[in-house]
């Protein structure tokens, strides 16, 4: 029975050890956008994203990252997109990067002015010092053209985003549905090419204590070639 006890130990105290997710958000933040479509052919295109993001009132720069990939359009109504990211957590006192291999499934369709769309996201996670793990993560949305009198109208960008992790983690939480994000904003189309689009998002965390929630600004600057 001792014996029991001492296992016990130190396996509830390496539990208690394991460093929350370096990319959950404190307090209210701030995340920049830059995403870069390049089209090579008509149904080809090379996809580069920067991605910058502020927690603790949008003061402290606490995740950044590139990712690439090649998206290649299947079907007017089908876009896959295998992709690389590099991320790094300055100042973050377990883990300095991660490596993720990304692989993205997106449907969308048009019905007038709506836009609805569902994107699938597959993950492997590779973080420094600790285990790698997979995660799923589902988008369904919706965009509504504003029937303005304008030139370049104005979207309504409403989704809601669930991430599942279906094996291990990597990192510690409340069960195995890990995250999940509410957003809607605007995209304002600058040029045929340009737009700006800002956004307001709700990160509900499944820590081990519990829910929390957390708010987010965020703007988007997408770029198209």
């Amino acid at each position: 029975m001792l014996c029991c006890c001492l296992r016990a130990g130190p396996a509830g105290a390496q539990q208690q050890q394991e460093p929350e997710d370096p990319e959950d958000e404190k307090q209210i933040g701030l995340w920049l956008d830059q995403p870069v479509s390049v089209g090579f052919a008509p149904d080809k295109s090379l996809e580069i994203e920067f991605h910058e993001r502020f927690d603790d009132g949008a003061s402290n720069l606490f995740e950044y990252f590139v990712q690439a990939g090649i998206g290649f359009r299947l079907r007017q109504w089908l876009t896959v997109i295998p992709s690389y990211r590099y991320q790094r957590f300055p100042g973050n006192p377990t883990v300095d990067y991660e490596n993720r291999l990304l692989l993205n499934f997106t449907l969308s369709t048009s019905r007038g002015l709506w836009r609805p769309n569902m994107r699938t996201l597959i993950e492997g996670r590779f973080p420094d010092n600790r285990p790698a793990s997979a995660r799923l993560r589902f988008r369904p949305g919706i965009e509504y053209t504003i029937p303005l009198r304008m030139t370049r109208r104005p979207v309504l960008v409403v989704n809601n985003e669930f991430f599942l992790v279906p094996g291990s983690n990597s990192f510690a939480a409340g069960g195995k549905f890990t995250q999940n994000r509410f957003q809607f904003g605007v995209r304002l189309p600058i040029t045929d090419s340009f737009a700006i689009r800002p956004y307001f998002m709700l990160q509900s965390l499944n820590l081990p204590t519990g829910w929390e929630t957390t708010g987010v600004i965020g703007i988007s600057l997408p770029l198209r070639f």
